[in-house]
C-alpha cells in the first residue's frame, strides 16, 4: 500500500512492540489491526516472539532456546503471510558491540552466540534485516574502532545468509548516542550490508530534548544556540549520509515530562524512551518534522516505521482506532515535510 509522496510510494511499517499493553491484544490481533490500517510490514520484536511462544506452547521459552524460538518464528511468518504483511526486521539486538577481546572475552563470546541464534530466528521469520541498538553497557570500550570491528564481524556473519544490519543510535547509549556516532562507526566497519536505522525520537530526544528539565529542552545552551546546533546537525545529516545507507526511519515523538524525570536508577532518557513516546501529533513536542524533512532531503524514500512506546491510555480508542491513527499521523507528517 504505502503512502504517496512526490510521485513515489513510501512503504510503511509498524513495530509489533508498539501496541500499548492496555489494549490486551494477542499477537495475531495486533498483526491484523496493523494490516487493516494499511501498513505494509511489521518490525518483529524478540519479546513479542517469546511472549507469543509462551501463549501457544503454554510454557516459558528461554531467551537462548533458539530452536524453540525459531519454531515460534516460523508460525509468526505464516500469520504474516496470510495477512499479506512483510516482516521488515528482527529487533532489538542490544549490547552486542564494544566488548574488549581480553578484558571481556566472556561477554564477547556470549554476544556472538546470541547473534548466531538471532540469525537462525531471522531465517525462520523470513526477514533479511537485523536491528542493532548502540550499546548502553557501562563496560563497553570507549574506542569506536572496537565497536566498528565488532559490527564488521556481525555484518560478515549476516552476509553469509544475504542479511543486512541496521545500526541505530540510542540516545542513552554509553558512547554512540547520536546519529553521527553510529554513522562514523558504520563507515569504519566498512561493510556493504551495514546501514542506519534512524529514529526521530532518538535524535531529537538526544540532541534537542531533555526529560530532566522544566522546559523539556537541553538547557546547557540558550534556546537560540540549541536551535542553531540542531539545525547544524540536520544539515550535516542530509549532506553526509547517502540515501541508500538509510535502511529505515522509525517514527515517534515524546511527551514533555511533568514533573521532570529525577531520582531514577535508570538513565532518564532510557526511561523516557520506554514509556513516553506517543504517535506524532498526539501530545509530543520534539522537532520530529525537521528530522523527517532532512532525511527525505538525502533522497531517502524507504521504510517509515512507527515505533512508539506510550503508557498513557487513550480513553475510548480501540486497537483498530490506534493503528489507523498511526497511519494518519504518518501521512500528516509527510505532508508537513512538503511545506
Amino acid at each position: 500500500m504505502g503512502i504517496a509522496y512526490e510521485g513515489r510510494t513510501i512503504p510503511t511499517s509498524f513495530a509489533s512492540c508498539s501496541i500499548p499493553p492496555y489494549f490486551k491484544a494477542t499477537l495475531p490481533q495486533r498483526l491484523e489491526a496493523i494490516r487493516n490500517a494499511g501498513f505494509d510490514a511489521v518490525e518483529m520484536s524478540m519479546p513479542d516472539i517469546l511472549s507469543y511462544g509462551g501463549e501457544i506452547e503454554n510454557r516459558v521459552i528461554g531467551e537462548d532456546d533458539y530452536d524453540a524460538i525459531s519454531g515460534v518464528a516460523g508460525k509468526i511468518r505464516i500469520l504474516t503471510e496470510q495477512l499479506g504483511l512483510q516482516i521488515l526486521m528482527l529487533q532489538p539486538l542490544s549490547r552486542f558491540e564494544g566488548w574488549s577481546k581480553h578484558k571481556h572475552a566472556q561477554e564477547k563470546e556470549a554476544a556472538l552466540k546470541r547473534a548466531r541464534g538471532w540469525i537462525k530466528i531471522m531465517q525462520a521469520l523470513g526477514t533479511d534485516m537485523l536491528q542493532v541498538g548502540s550499546t548502553d553497557s557501562e563496560d563497553a570500550s570507549p574506542c569506536l574502532d572496537q565497536h566498528a570491528e565488532d559490527l564488521r564481524e556481525l555484518a560478515d556473519m549476516l552476509a553469509e545468509k544475504g542479511f543486512r544490519l541496521a545500526y541505530e543510535n540510542w540516545c542513552w547509549a554509553t558512547h554512540a548516542s547520536a546519529w553521527k556516532d553510529v554513522w562514523e562507526i558504520s563507515r569504519k566497519a566498512d561493510r556493504p550490508n551495514i546501514g542506519l536505522c534512524l529514529d526521530t525520537f532518538q535524535s531529537a530526544g538526544g540532541e534537542y530534548g531533555d526529560p530532566t528539565t522544566e522546559s523539556g529542552r537541553i538547557e546547557d545552551l540558550n534556546p537560540s544556540e540549541l536551535a542553531s546546533r540542531w539545525d547544524h546537525s540536520l544539515t550535516e545529516l542530509r549532506r553526509s549520509v547517502p540515501a541508500d545507507k538509510i535502511y529505515l526511519l522509525q517514527i515517534s515523538d515524546a511527551y514533555r515530562m511533568r514533573p521532570p524525570l529525577f531520582g531514577t536508577s535508570e538513565r532518564p532518557r532510557s526511561v523516557w524512551s520506554h514509556d513516553y513516546r506517543p504517535l506524532p501529533y498526539s501530545g509530543g513536542y520534539l522537532p520530529i518534522e525537521d528530522f523527517l524533512g532532512s532525511v527525505l532531503q538525502t533522497g531517502f524514500r524507504g521504510w517509515l516505521s512507527v515505533e512508539v512506546f506510550d503508557s498513557k491510555p487513550k480513553e475510548g480508542m480501540s486497537l483498530e482506532d490506534y493503528t489507523k491513527a498511526a497511519m494518519h499521523s504518518l501521512t500528516r507528517l509527510l505532508v508537513s515535510s512538503l511545506k
